[in-house]
């Protein structure tokens, strides 16, 4: 890493190659319930995935060693180089942490005492080497995962590419977009672990985005928009955002705070002299920092950088620090995100294809060559095969008794016009609230919605028409206000000029948090594209399912059932604040929901929120329900990181379990809590093709310690598909792991947003939307009025 500004002083960043044997904090989540995890339904096909297996023989092992020095030396690198004097008699391939020593080959004699002379003074150093125990360490232990990730990473290191904070990229190989000033560095992204069956390293091919203005770049902008207030405007701008540095090695470094009280004209002291940054920079690099009173960005160590070395707040110049990334703005620009899109987007046999590139390669390099040979290892020539399953395609029902069995394509809107909505309720009391010079527009819209809601079935009358002069913020608020004095209407459509997000904050808090009136804003011009029929039709299923109706449903073998999905959001304001969703349905069709939102400053407050909510629900279902309350519980929860797991299942379903206990007494519900995971590496081959929805993946490239299962819910036809991930970590649901699986697919199709699979279960996906609106535009707690109604579509 290259030298940076650290605290007083200036020093090498922390050492890339200082190894530590640490154990992972891979937990068993697996119930012990579960004899079987894999299901049998469905059609029988084999599907590769982008994995390698690290080959062994069959006689490999893994030994343990301490060596201790004489006289004593603290320093590790000092420690390794003069390991490194004996590496032919210590196996030729070995990890030394400083106290430990593994290698693959049991070493002779033990204990082997080596001696090597001390460079800087010429002293001879005894080193002792003893075996730790008798035995070799048990295959599948931890510390072989440890052992193998380290070699598998100096494997990487080796490949000539360039480290930007735990991934390797090839900035040779970019790819420029000139018209929007950004650059695309191809890299990957690479993991190992122990799966069912072996250890596996998953490769996944990503583009680190990097762009062509600096974070004093941003500063000068932000000066320009507010001279006042705009050390604030730029913190709020910095924090959390990843800068890159190319003085020196190149490195990226997370912004945590942004300090005004320093500059490029603050001295620290350096080997006894005082000095200033801006001289540091001069005399080491070459470099002239032109703007002597910008503040400096603080970049402070996580856990594992102090594990590593770093032991201090890093400051970084703005005009030194080029942005990486995309902001909200550029991810709204769609001529933009199209333009990544073509240069990023790869099919399944070139992805394919690419991974094997990688594989020649890691493998080809003569240093990973010669690595590989000395620990005895090596990496597999093709991608891991598995047997998978195809799910039946799901029966969807409509109203009138009418159902269409799918024949897996993308959507099932074209249905509606033979089949009417499951059930609904005349919309008989609404307003339109539109821009007098869009009338003509507006109107077009509202009897095309009108007669595409008769063909399904829905009812609705003349709305109540109220003109606007003009839609900013304070014009929208006042005929709000107007039309919520009287009798609350049904619910409000608002077409407005365009997608401005504060005039779509202001109408849904002024709908959702100050009043419970449901609302549906629509741009206008979504109003003059080509498809209005269409368009009309998804606007008629959601004004129908934000006042309580329910489009369609799928065969629900399972009775007495209440499906929960539940996620988090942070506040897009305040970053200490998050909001947190729950959904749970209350039919059992699965086609009503109740939804409840807490905000918490911490995490912790998480595990009191959610069992209290799910409570709040089960009193709603018995409302629904004739005064029954659920016999079975399914709780998918959305959110949670790798590194939550432990909490969510030491905690969080243990206060869910004694809530239930406290409310059923000694009839509990039988219950069942999974972890769903969306940002998954994990990619699945069929073939040179993406496998079809409803493809099962059970084995092979699951985990041992888990009761985790893949599902691929939708049909991808560009770039290739990406799976959910599911763990269920309690399991006292009565289920099999074949029903488990296709309950799971059977709730992907019921989001009302998309009348088509998504990709996780819908009450998941409820709880994501509702958690967002929260977070990004309400700022606040939605009116407990609306609860019973998804009006947050």
């Amino acid at each position: 890493m290259g030298d940076e500004v650290r605290g007083d002083t200036i020093g090498r960043g922390a050492l890339r190659g200082t190894r530590t044997i640490e154990r992972p904090t891979f937990i068993r989540t697996k119930p012990d319930s579960c004899a079987n995890k894999q299901g049998v339904t469905g059609q029988k096909v084999v599907c590769t995935a982008n994995y390698f297996a690290i080959e062994t023989k069959a006689d490999w092992h893994l030994y343990q060693y301490r060596v201790d020095f004489n006289p004593e030396e603290d320093r590790t690198m000092v420690k390794r180089a003069l390991l490194s004097n004996h590496r032919a008699q210590l196996g030729g391939g070995f990890v030394f942490d400083g106290t430990m020593l593994f290698t693959h080959q049991r070493l002779a004699p033990d204990p082997m005492e080596l001696v090597s002379k001390r460079k800087h003074d010429d002293q001879f150093i005894t080193m002792t080497v003893r075996m730790v125990d008798k035995d070799a360490i048990k295959y599948g232990d931890q510390t072989y995962l440890q052992v193998l990730n380290i070699v598998v990473r100096k494997c990487i290191a080796n490949l000539d590419m360039t480290l930007l904070g735990r991934n390797y990229y090839d900035p040779k190989a970019k790819i420029t977009i000139p018209e929007f000033s950004l650059e695309l560095w191809p890299g990957y992204l690479t993991s190992m672990r122990q799966h069912e069956h072996s250890f596996l390293l998953c490769v996944e091919i990503i583009h680190k985005v990097l762009r062509q203005d600096t974070a004093y770049d941003l500063l000068r902008l932000a000066m320009q928009r507010d001279s006042r207030n705009y050390q604030d405007i730029f913190r709020n701008e910095m924090i959390g955002q990843v800068v890159l540095t190319s003085y020196g090695n190149t490195a990226t470094y997370k912004v945590d705070d942004v300090d005004f009280t320093s500059n490029p004209d603050t001295t620290f002291d350096m080997k006894g002299v005082k000095t200033t940054i801006r001289d540091y920079y001069n005399s080491k690099y070459g470099l002239k920092i032109q703007d002597s009173r910008q503040p400096l960005l603080v970049s402070r160590p996580k856990a594992r950088d102090e594990r590593g070395g770093r032991d201090g707040p890093i400051f970084l110049v703005p005009e030194l620090c080029r942005m990486t990334g995309i902001t909200d703005e550029m991810r709204n620009n769609q001529n933009l995100m199209r333009a990544m899109a073509d240069r990023t987007r790869m099919d399944s046999r070139t992805r394919q294809e690419r991974l094997m590139v990688f594989q020649k390669r890691f493998t080809q390099t003569p240093k990973n060559a010669e690595e590989l040979k000395n620990w005895n290892l090596s990496l597999s020539k093709n991608l891991v095969s598995m047997n998978s399953r195809i799910l039946p395609p799901e029966r969807v029902l409509f109203g009138g008794g009418n159902a269409v069995t799918l024949d897996r394509g993308p959507d099932w809107t074209n249905n509606f016009r033979n089949c009417s909505l499951l059930a609904t309720s005349a919309i008989s009391n609404w307003v339109v609230v539109g821009l007098s010079n869009a009338q003509r527009d507006i109107q077009e819209f509202v009897s095309l919605l009108q007669k595409s809601a008769r063909g399904m079935g829905l009812r609705i009358d003349q709305p109540q028409w109220m003109n606007l002069d003009d839609d900013r913020v304070n014009s929208c608020v006042g005929v709000l206000d107007r039309v919520l004095s009287r009798d609350l209407p049904q619910i409000i459509l608002f077409p407005v000029s365009n997608n401005r997000a504060d005039r779509y904050s202001a109408i849904k808090r002024k709908t959702y948090v100050d009043r419970a009136v449901p609302s549906q804003v629509v741009a206008l011009k979504t109003l003059r594209k080509k498809g209005l029929m269409s368009i009309a039709t998804k606007v008629a299923i959601q004004m129908s399912c934000k006042i309580g109706g329910s489009p369609w449903s799928v065969d629900i073998p399972i009775k007495s059932t209440m499906v929960i999905g539940y996620d988090v959001c942070h506040d897009a304001k305040q970053k200490t604040k998050s909001y947190g969703a729950l959904v749970a349905s209350l039919n059992a069709s699965w086609s009503r929901y109740y939804s409840s939102v807490t905000h918490h400053q911490h995490g912790e407050e998480i595990f009191k929120d959610l069992p209290m909510n799910i409570i709040k629900a089960i009193t709603k279902y018995q409302q629904h329900n004739e005064n029954q309350l659920p016999n079975r519980l399914l709780i998918y929860r959305d959110g949670v990181g790798e590194g939550q797991v432990n909490k969510v299942f030491s905690r969080e379903v243990e206060d869910v379990v004694n809530a239930l206990q406290a409310t059923y007494g000694e009839q509990a519900p039988k219950m069942a809590f999974i972890i769903v995971t969306k940002r998954l590496n994990s990619r699945i081959f069929l073939g040179n093709e993406n496998p079809p929805a409803g493809t099962v993946v059970d084995d092979v490239i699951t985990c041992p310690e888990k009761y985790d299962f893949f599902l691929i819910p939708q049909s991808v036809r560009q770039g290739t598909v990406s799976p959910a991930g599911y763990n269920v970590i309690y399991d006292k649901s009565g289920l099999s792991a074949d029903h488990m699986q296709r309950i799971t697919y059977k709730l992907c199709h019921l989001y009302f947003n998309w009348s088509g699979t998504v990709r996780v279960p819908a009450p998941c996906q409820y709880a994501h939307k509702l958690a967002f609106l929260c977070s990004q535009n309400l700022h606040g707690i939605p009116n407990e009025d609306l609860s019973d109604l998804l009006y947050f579509l």
